[in-house]
C-alpha cells in the first residue's frame, strides 16, 4: 500500500487538512478526503480570498472559480465565475464526471449548479462588504490606479493509501477585479494538475503570470523525470520566474504546491509563503517557505506567528481600517 499525505496552500488550509489526514487514516479516499478539506475552507467566513467571506469584485459581487482533477481517470472539472453558491469545489468534481461540458462559467455553471441541487447561498459577508468599501475609499483618496489587492487560492493535494492522486483549488480570485477576470485556478495544468502514475501540483499567486506557464503541469513532468516533488516545484517556480523577469520584465508572486504518488512532498514559492502538510505518522502542520538567494527556505511556523495570523484575520469589524 502507499503511503497517504496532504499539502495545501496557505494557512488556512490547516483545519481542512487535519480533517482530511483523519478520513485518510481511516482508509477514506483521496477524492473525499480532499473535497472535505477544500470544502471547509470555502465555509470559513474568516477566509478572505475563498468561497463564504471571500472579497468582492470592483462591483461588489463574489465571484468564484473552482477546480477539481482525478488522477486515476485525468477528468478535470471547473467552474469560473460563478455566484451564489457555496462550495465551487464540490461543482467542479461534479463536473469532472461529465465527459462534454465539464468546464463552465457564470450563468451557465448557476444553471447547472441550481438543476444539481447545490446549494444556493449569498456569499457576501458584512465583513467582505466592509473591506471593499474600505478599499474603494482608499482607492479614492489615493488616487490609485490598480486597486488589485491579495489573490491567494486554497489549494489542496492528496494521495491515499490505493495511490489515487487528486488535485483541488478554490477562489474569489483578485480583490476588486474586473468582473468576469479569470485567473489560473480553474485552468487545468497551469492553476492544478493530477497524474496518479506521478503526483499532483498546484498554483497560488498571480494569476496571470502563472497561466504564462503552465507550471502546474510542468512540476508534474518534473516528477515524472526523476526529480523529487522539492526539487521539481523549486526548480520549476525559480526557472519561470526568471523567464518572466527577462521576457516581461517582472514577476508576481508565485508559490506552488507538488505531491507524488509515494506520499513525498514540496513546494517551490518567490515570495513569503505559508502552507500545510502531513501525512502517515506525521500530523498536519503549518510551514513558512521563503525565497532566498533563489532557493527556497523552509522552517515550521512559530506560535508567534500562528498567534498573530488568527488576530489578523479575526480582527472586529468595527476595527478594520
Amino acid at each position: 500500500m502507499k503511503k497517504w499525505a496532504m499539502i495545501g496552500t496557505w494557512r488556512m488550509a490547516l483545519e481542512g487538512i487535519q480533517e482530511g489526514l483523519d478520513m485518510l487514516s481511516k482508509g477514506e479516499t483521496s477524492g473525499d478526503a480532499v473535497e472535505t478539506a477544500i470544502r471547509m475552507t470555502e465555509d470559513n467566513p474568516y477566509y478572505k480570498s475563498v468561497g463564504f467571506g471571500g472579497l468582492p469584485n470592483e462591483n461588489c459581487e463574489v465571484e468564484l472559480d473552482g477546480a477539481w482533477m482525478d488522477g486515476d481517470t485525468l477528468a478535470v472539472g471547473a467552474v469560473a465565475s460563478i455566484k451564489d453558491f457555496a462550495n465551487p469545489v464540490s461543482i467542479a468534481r461534479r463536473l469532472s464526471k461529465e465527459r462534454f461540458n465539464s468546464f463552465m462559467v457564470g450563468k451557465g455553471a448557476e444553471d447547472f449548479a441550481h438543476k444539481e441541487g447545490f446549494e444556493r447561498k449569498n456569499m457576501l459577508t458584512p465583513r467582505a462588504k466592509r473591506m471593499w468599501e474600505l478599499k474603494v475609499q482608499e482607492i479614492k483618496e489615493k488616487n490609485l490606479l490598480s486597486p488589485y489587492d491579495g489573490h491567494d487560492t486554497v489549494c489542496i493535494l492528496g494521495v491515499d493509501n490505493k495511490g489515487s492522486v487528486v488535485s483541488g483549488t478554490s477562489t474569489s480570485g483578485l480583490f476588486m477585479k474586473r468582473s468576469g477576470r479569470v485567473g489560473d485556478s480553474p485552468v487545468s495544468g497551469s492553476g492544478f494538475y493530477a497524474d496518479s502514475e506521478i503526483g499532483a501540483a498546484a498554483a497560488t499567486g498571480l494569476g496571470e503570470d502563472i497561466m504564462k506557464g503552465c507550471l502546474s503541469y510542468e512540476v508534474v513532468k518534473l516528477m515524472e523525470s526523476g526529480l523529487s516533488p522539492q526539487e521539481a516545484a523549486e526548480k520549476a517556480v525559480t526557472d519561470f520566474t526568471r523567464k518572466l523577469r527577462r521576457k516581461y520584465g517582472k514577476a508576481g508572486a508565485i508559490s506552488v504546491v507538488a505531491l507524488n504518488n509515494k506520499g513525498e512532498y514540496g513546494v517551490g514559492t518567490n515570495v513569503e509563503f505559508s502552507y500545510v502538510a502531513g501525512g502517515e505518522g506525521e500530523e498536519a502542520k503549518v510551514y513558512i517557505a521563503n525565497w532566498v538567494d533563489e532557493k527556497v527556505v523552509i522552517e515550521l511556523a512559530s506560535k508567534e506567528w500562528l498567534d498573530k495570523y488568527e488576530k489578523r484575520i479575526k480582527t472586529p469589524i468595527e476595527e478594520l481600517k
